[in-house]
């Protein structure tokens, strides 16, 4: 009899508990699951290369069909389970609902944004987790630059040529690092928009920048941010966010058309959908071997899980890759185990060996096994590092090849926000070209902002305040 082993969700530790599966488990023993809204897996920490055009963004996915040869993938969205009866129900894309049953669930449902109840916050700023935000962030900088060209008034041009990253962890630091860089680069072909320059602030509400890391790592990392004139503002948090502006705390008003929310990440909301037991955090509690408290058939890993971690007893293991990497690669054996396909059922005990923060322009800081790197050593041994998890041939020789060329030649300034959503066929004579997916700044009044020529907001960049993609 083959066992039905079902895996919700595709990111790292889903992924990666197929891949071992496949390995592990006899031939013809188990039919595995691996259901996912997406068919592919998004290798995040290259997610600010991406949006600063140093890499194409289908070379930072991994289709989830040519690497899982025994797996049946299935699309579409969690909504619910039924542990008492070993099923998982899931909405497919069209909308049908399905009922998926199992002998072993493993529950890698990841994480979403963290967001505060700030009041517009939701309505104007943007994230920066997914393939879709870095993309329309990216998007987003070209064509607040084509705007500001337009525009005669220096104080309304500076809106568009400030931007705004709320959280300096990991994911803050880097992509805004990025896309300094990637603007940095592109702004030589507006004449106006390099006479007036821009402006790019960080806001952190603790004490310092990236407090993962050791203290002499995020100093140098502050400092060569400071070096570019990028604005650093610590134990400060924002209190309102409009569509031309955010108000820092005590009531400074920063003129802005892009707030940038990077400020952590919490479980996906439908783990709390599935009866499991949870942990005050939101995210599934389990024991050390990430078997879902109260259940024996269920597994939980990666960042939607209370996974305990070994270095800090008592508190869960951090929302990272390379966490959820070796808690995929583990469950998969547990749960092998638990099949008697051999081995026997182990507790997760991996430490973080190393972390790399890319900040573009060659420049980096990194620990590995207790030693610090900065700059070019710290920017080499990061790309490798990802060169080297990236999954399949496929995908690496295409890292190589984007990178190189990005030595070799400039990065393109063209913005496609429109790619994916075609123009409808009776379109007006003007020409409109459809209405755009990216997030777009909010319309303005040619009366009031000195702006060149009212066509030049006549395609389609003039439309209603940004929201987060998705929304």
């Amino acid at each position: 009899m083959a066992w039905d082993i079902v895996i919700a969700g595709g990111g790292f530790g889903g992924y990666h508990t197929a891949r071992t599966l496949e390995k592990v488990l006899p031939p013809q023993a188990a039919r595995i699951t691996l259901v996912n809204d997406t068919n592919y897996l998004t290798y995040t920490p290259l997610l600010p290369g991406a949006a600063a055009g140093s890499l194409e963004p289908r070379h930072v996915v991994v289709p989830l069909r040519e690497q899982l040869k025994k797996t049946d993938l299935w699309l579409g969205h969690v909504s619910a389970a039924e542990p008492e009866r070993q099923r998982l129900i899931v909405d497919s894309l069209d909308g049908r609902r399905h009922e998926l049953r199992y002998n072993q669930l493993i529950v890698a449902l990841g994480s979403i944004s963290r967001t505060l109840p700030i009041p517009g916050l939701v309505d104007h700023a943007i994230g920066f987790k997914t393939l879709a935000e870095a993309i329309a962030l990216r998007n987003r900088l070209i064509s607040l630059l084509e705007i500001a060209e337009t525009v005669k008034d220096p104080d309304v041009r500076a809106e568009y040529l400030t931007y705004v990253f709320v959280g300096a962890g990991y994911a803050g630091l880097e992509g805004l690092a990025e896309l300094q860089d990637f603007a940095a680069d592109v702004i030589e072909l507006y004449p106006r928009c390099r006479v007036q320059g821009m402006r790019w602030i960080l806001v952190e509400a603790r004490e310092r920048v990236m407090p993962e890391v050791a203290p002499s790592l995020a100093a140098f990392a502050e400092r060569e941010l400071r070096g570019r004139g990028i604005e650093i503002r610590t134990n400060t948090t924002i209190e309102r966010v409009t569509d031309n502006s955010v108000i820092l705390k005590g009531g400074e008003a920063v003129p802005t058309r892009t707030v940038a929310w990077t400020a952590g990440v919490r479980p996906s909301p439908v783990v709390a959908e599935l009866g499991l037991a949870l942990r005050e955090d939101g995210r599934v509690d389990v024991d050390a071997t990430m078997r879902v408290r109260g259940q024996e058939r269920v597994w939980a890993i990666g960042d939607c899980s209370g996974v305990p971690d070994p270095a800090r007893k008592g508190f869960p293991c951090p929302p990272t890759a390379q966490h959820a990497i070796r808690q995929g690669r583990l469950v998969a054996r547990n749960v092998a185990a638990e099949l008697g396909a051999g081995g026997k059922v182990r507790k997760f005990k991996y430490k973080t060996l190393g972390v790399f923060v890319d900040m573009g322009r060659q420049k980096a800081v990194a620990s590995t096994a207790g030693i610090k790197w900065r700059g070019f050593p710290a920017w080499f041994l990061a790309r490798t590092y990802h060169l080297a998890n990236m999954p399949g041939g496929k995908r690496k020789a295409h890292l190589l090849v984007d990178w190189t060329v990005g030595l070799l030649f400039d990065r393109d300034t063209s913005e496609l926000g429109q790619i994916g959503n075609p123009p409808e066929l009776d379109r007006d004579a003007a020409g409109a070209t459809g209405r755009p997916t990216s997030p777009q700044p909010a319309q303005l009044p040619a009366a009031a902002n000195g702006a060149a020529s009212a066509p030049a907001q006549a395609d389609g960049a003039g439309a209603q305040a940004a929201k987060p993609a998705g929304s």
